[in-house]
């Protein structure tokens, strides 16, 4: 059988995701040590001639800490208020770090009812592929500003498999707080046992997946199986590994035995642009 991990060297477009938990302390302010980690691995990617993509969460969080803690947000408007305040920080950050490495990103925000019409998610597919042609990085994020319940993805790890279809993906890297996808949770069970390869998502793996997000995120691993679910069905292999340290990216790439990739579906529909 083929090593599938062996074939992740030859990904030439690659969706990062990173999350709230990865990207803040539990004061809800910016890990600026790791951010600066994750841009220079990617700006080392996007120099080797890579596509990269890199979906983002944290608005709402960084929003929130900027006001400090007499300001929770708690209604709709005051999530979208922080989200207002935290976007424009967290791509000032990211445009500044990826700037000293040489690199130009642009801000994309979406929301669900963007892919759901036909006509605006070929718009979306044209803005994005677009970047890409012109060497810029872009930096994506729901719309949280906007979003309410009946146009929200509700999680970007649902939104980065949707960003990976738009663009034809190679690979879409989830990084998370664990190393992967295990047989048990590994914060509460001590026999957990990491799942190295995963071939079909069937009512066991589902059934695995505990929906339960940090404090400071939305999702949990069962987004990430839906995320996976997802991606596969365009024909593009997923990976979650440990985004604590963003080096196990290259770990991945170089097809060592890291993290959890998720074996796309041969019969997905592995078109260009395929669902545009």
């Amino acid at each position: 059988m083929e090593n599938i991990r062996e074939r992740l060297k030859y990904c030439t477009r690659i969706v990062v995701k990173v999350g709230t938990s990865t990207l803040t302390y539990d004061t809800g302010k910016l890990n600026l040590q790791r951010i600066e980690r994750l841009v220079r691995v990617l700006s080392d990617f996007k120099n080797q001639g890579k596509d990269v993509i890199l979906v983002t969460s944290g608005a709402i969080s960084v929003g929130a800490a900027k006001l400090g803690p007499l300001h929770p947000p708690t209604s709709i408007a005051e999530k979208q208020a922080m989200a207002a305040i935290g976007q424009g920080i967290l791509m000032h950050v990211y445009g500044k770090i990826f700037g000293e490495y040489g690199q130009t990103t642009a801000q994309v925000l979406l929301t669900k009812d963007i892919v759901d019409n036909l006509h605006t998610r070929k718009n979306a597919c044209n803005t994005l592929n677009t970047l890409l042609s012109m060497n810029v990085i872009p930096v994506v994020n729901e719309n949280d500003t906007v979003a309410t319940e009946e146009i929200e993805f509700g999680d970007n790890d649902t939104l980065s498999a949707i960003v990976a279809a738009l663009v034809d993906a190679s690979l879409l890297i989830l990084l998370s707080d664990i190393d992967g996808l295990y047989t048990c949770d590994p914060h509460r069970h001590d026999g957990a046992v990491l799942i190295p390869e995963v071939y079909d998502i069937d009512v066991h793996i589902e059934s695995i997946a505990d929906d339960k997000g940090t404090e400071r995120g939305t999702g949990g691993m069962r987004t990430k199986i839906m995320a996976a679910k997802i991606a596969g069905g365009y024909g593009i292999p997923m990976a979650i590994i440990n985004g604590n340290e963003p080096h196990n990216i290259y770990e991945l790439i170089e097809g060592k035995d890291i993290g959890t990739v998720f074996i796309p579906d041969k019969n997905g529909k592995k078109e260009s642009n395929a669902i545009c």
